[in-house]
């Protein structure tokens, strides 16, 4: 699993973007696969990153 900071929340559109080591581009997460309380700027998170065709995104994301 790859570890990273949540770096922008929308929490309108209920989509976000975290900063990792692990990547050089911020990887794109959706509530929708996140379930539970929205997340918060600045929160760490634990996620897996998949390929998808508009670049990586977070699966299976666990709040730290």
């Amino acid at each position: 699993m790859a570890n990273g900071t949540v770096d922008f929340f929308n929490d309108t559109g209920g989509y976000g973007f975290i900063s990792t080591d692990d990547s050089d581009d911020d990887v794109f997460f959706h509530m929708e696969d996140v379930g539970g309380p929205d997340l918060e700027e600045g929160q760490d998170v634990d996620f897996e990153i998949e390929s998808s065709p508009k670049g990586p995104r977070a699966a299976n994301l666990v709040r730290n």
